[in-house]
């Protein structure tokens, strides 16, 4: 097993195989930065082609496709035959491009997307999404089963980057959102401790509120005319509170803009128009 790419993740991922007692080669373009993993028992190569020529499968954790080609680019010669699972973020256009690249150098591909931080890749509820030909995916599954569970989506290479980067579109507001709540209580110079049970209370039901968003998505939308003035109204007083208490309300601006232009389009409409409708561009 080989290993390009040793930021937080990809050292994680080193660490994972040589628990597992595998044999991982590794590279990096900041040299140094292999040192702890080569403690460890990693063999560090000397260049891309001596990490290619090492072993059959190679794990790329890169910042993004693009640093793939520059990568790999320095020995592309050496990729015919090599399974290249690429776990770096992008996009699927970008995850597609990247796969037809390496199978015109003779490559074999599969695309990843890492559903973990790095320090939590060994947790029970950490897995993979990987896309790309499943005959690929089955002859190494055991293998990649090592850094945690997968989930085969199909052969579509951007099937993986889809689901990655959709986890993440639900993720990045949530974190943010949690974090201006924290900084509404602490800076009205009450204790965050007293709070966090509440929010906690809030998100109990987070498995069945997601089940109840999906069907209301498949039948065009959660809400009608008066559901949508609650909740513009409520995002004008969030924003309220945030500016009273001097925090950044930007996220919550942008929430805000989202529910004032549904209802704008709903009573334009003469009928309910959902954010749904407005965040899947399916109003001009």
């Amino acid at each position: 097993m080989t290993v390009i790419g040793l930021g937080p993740m990809g050292q994680a991922m080193v660490r994972a195989f040589l628990d597992a007692g595998v044999r991982v080669t590794v590279w990096n373009r900041t040299a140094a930065r292999a040192d702890a993993v080569v403690e460890l028992g990693a063999e560090r190569a000397a260049t891309v082609a001596e990490a290619l020529d090492a072993n059959e499968v190679i794990v790329l954790s890169l910042t993004h496709y693009a640093a793939m080609y520059d990568v790999l680019g320095q020995a592309e010669g050496r990729l015919s035959g090599k399974v290249v699972v690429n776990a770096s973020s992008d996009s699927p256009a970008d995850t597609r491009a990247g796969a037809a690249w390496v199978r015109e150098r003779g490559g074999r591909f599969l695309a990843a997307g890492v559903m973990a931080q790095p320090e939590g890749l060994a947790l029970p509820a950490s897995y993979i999404f990987y896309s790309g030909p499943r005959e690929v995916f089955e002859e190494h599954r055991e293998l990649l089963g090592l850094l945690a569970s997968h989930e085969y989506l199909g052969d579509d290479d951007g099937l993986a980057q889809l689901y990655y980067q959709a986890v993440y579109a639900a993720f990045l507001p949530w974190f943010l959102g949690i974090e201006q709540a924290f900084a509404m209580i602490d800076q009205a110079g009450d204790d965050i401790g007293r709070f966090l049970p509440f929010a906690q209370r809030a998100m109990h039901d987070a498995e069945d509120f997601y089940a109840a968003m999906a069907s209301a998505a498949r039948a065009g939308g959660w809400g009608d005319l008066g559901n949508l003035r609650m909740m513009a109204a409520g995002a004008a007083h969030v924003v309220e509170t945030g500016d009273d208490l001097g925090v950044d309300t930007s996220l919550l601006r942008s929430a805000r803009a989202i529910w004032d232009r549904a209802l704008a389009e709903s009573e334009r409409a003469g009928e309910p128009v959902p954010t749904y409708q407005l965040l899947r561009g399916a109003v001009e």
